[in-house]
């Protein structure tokens, strides 16, 4: 793409990233409607799950069509595309990426050749054991097609991969035989021509809910979108759960006995505050976390700030709480987001002001109390207690809305390393000293989860404990770029020149993969892609 990409995002320091989820997934099933407009809406809710690249594919009973590209969904759909994915199925995708690189080839849906036609998938979540998938997929099918053969390097193409099936078995059917091989962290939406699926881990990790529509079916990642659709809640896909439409209804089958451990940081950042997860308001559960901290970390102040916006419901509940007032002391900037114009070094030393400004005239001789979700790498706190002071701040009081983080999430949220988390090895004072705050105050792992209102076995903690509900594999098999080629290799999770899956990525090897045309997976099937042109064989106009 030739100009910036305009990507919005969380982070408030410029190369200072922040906790990223996976994705958002968005899936209709509703004759009459328009399915592709009501993917876009819905995706657009689920924007903050995924800012790199958007899709969505649609089927009217004969054919698939797919139409994704890298940006905001506002950015890849116009009227204009919107208008050619007819029918009434669809599955949209918006994407951040927790495995393989961000790129064309690695958005989403995914679509895949199946014994009866071709299914296209979404994926939000993080799978464990990618590695021994696609020792499968090869064991399977030698002949590697699809979405792997054209480069792309996800979870998502691996089980698309797995759902080719054979002649003897139908897509459910050969979902029933994948899904309990899975690990990991996975909600899954997925079509054929005719059927729209929803599946969800055993661990029921990540939100995945289902909705009604007058005339059809939603299921979305958050409550958010259903609301946004003008769909009415239902229920939750259950943890183990697949779910059916299709013209003879909805039918569901467990493929795995549900062992819950929800993300408790979906409560402390990633969801949106207006949706409800296992029957807790989020925007609730954040103020009850503001509330706590004020009873274990008081302290006299003129005035409760939050770090917009992530830290105001918290910031509202310590407030309220604490009998101190609660004020805006900061404003930021909504509309900056990653460009391929680069800040000169005077802008650039200006850093966090380029999202967010102090009112000086609000915080000038004030003890301020600023309160937010959470502290990754500390670098973005450390700005920001700085430049309060600068702004005549008399005091600055750091509090945390949820406990020191110091493991990384293998569960589909991009933190840090644990070398870069700087609760590791650290106490609370000295990151304190670290940042320059006068006091630093983390809310209690049991105040925490006593906010979300939900039992403490039907949680998952391991970013705050270190302690994992689903097993996790060797570090050669984790990271981020586990599927691309070794060259490319970032980290040191990739598998190196003595790994067991050398064979399965070697660049030679991969040269003999034959590129099959989307179109020819069905011969009504077509890939669409927004904005650039296409020369790639594996891609069809």
């Amino acid at each position: 793409m030739a100009g910036g990409d305009g990507l919005l995002n969380h982070d408030l320091l410029p190369g200072e990233k922040g906790p990223q989820d996976a994705c958002g997934v968005f899936g209709v099933w509703a004759p009459g409607e328009e399915v592709a407009k009501l993917s876009y809406f819905g995706l657009y809710a689920l924007q903050h799950r995924g800012q790199e690249s958007a899709g969505i594919a649609t089927s009217d009973g004969s054919k698939i069509l797919i139409y994704k590209d890298m940006g905001l969904v506002s950015q890849v759909f116009n009227e204009a595309a919107l208008s050619t994915l007819i029918g009434h199925i669809a599955v949209g995708h918006t994407r951040y990426s927790t495995t393989g690189s961000s790129s064309w080839q690695n958005a989403q849906p995914t679509l895949g050749r199946t014994s009866g036609g071709t299914v296209a998938l979404g994926h939000n979540g993080n799978l464990t054991n990618t590695a021994e998938l696609l020792q499968l997929v090869h064991e399977r099918y030698p002949k590697v097609e699809g979405e792997l053969a054209r480069g792309n390097t996800t979870d998502p193409a691996v089980i698309t991969a797995l759902f080719t099936g054979d002649l003897d078995h139908t897509l459910e059917a050969t979902a029933l035989e994948v899904l309990p091989r899975l690990r990991g962290a996975f909600c899954l939406l997925f079509m054929d021509e005719t059927t729209l699926y929803a599946a969800r881990d055993p661990q029921g990790v990540r939100p995945l809910v289902l909705g009604r529509l007058e005339r059809g079916w939603v299921v979305a990642s958050e409550t958010a979108a259903l609301d946004i659709v003008g769909a009415s809640f239902v229920r939750e896909v259950e943890p183990g759960e697949l779910i059916t439409i299709d013209e003879d209804g909805l039918r569901t089958q467990r493929f795995a006995e549900a062992k819950p451990a929800g993300c408790v940081f979906e409560y402390v950042y990633l969801a949106r505050p207006d949706t409800t997860i296992a029957g807790r308001g989020v925007h609730e559960a954040r103020v009850e976390m503001g509330r706590r901290l004020a009873q274990e970390y008081p302290v006299e102040a003129d005035l409760v700030i939050p770090t917009p916006e992530s830290g105001t419901p918290a910031a509202i509940g310590y407030a309220q709480a604490s009998g101190i007032p609660f004020g805006q002391g900061l404003v930021k900037n909504s509309y900056v987001g990653r460009t391929f114009i680069q800040p000169s070094e005077t802008i650039r030393q200006r850093g966090i002001k380029l999202k967010l400004n102090p009112l000086k005239a609000v915080i000038k001789g004030k003890r301020l109390i600023v309160v937010d979700d959470s502290i990754v790498r500390g670098n973005t706190q450390r700005a920001l207690v700085s430049m309060l002071r600068e702004a005549g701040a008399a005091e600055v009081h750091v509090r945390i809305s949820s406990p020191p983080i110091t493991w990384p999430c293998f569960y589909g949220i991009d933190f840090a390393s644990r070398a870069e988390l700087i609760a590791t090895g650290l106490g609370v004072d000295e990151v304190r000293q670290a940042i320059g705050a006068d006091s630093l105050g983390y809310l209690s792992p049991e105040g925490m989860i006593a906010a979300t209102e939900q039992p403490p076995e039907r949680l998952c903690t391991a970013c705050f404990t270190g302690v994992y509900p689903i097993p996790l594999p060797d570090s050669a098999h984790l990271g981020k770029n586990l599927l691309e080629r070794p060259a490319a290799a970032s980290n040191g999770c990739d598998p190196g020149p003595d790994s067991e899956l050398e064979p399965l990525l070697d660049p030679a090897q991969r040269l003999e993969f034959t590129s099959v045309p989307a179109a020819s997976m069905h011969e009504d099937t077509l890939v669409k892609q927004g904005k650039s042109p296409i020369g790639d064989p594996g891609r069809q106009e």
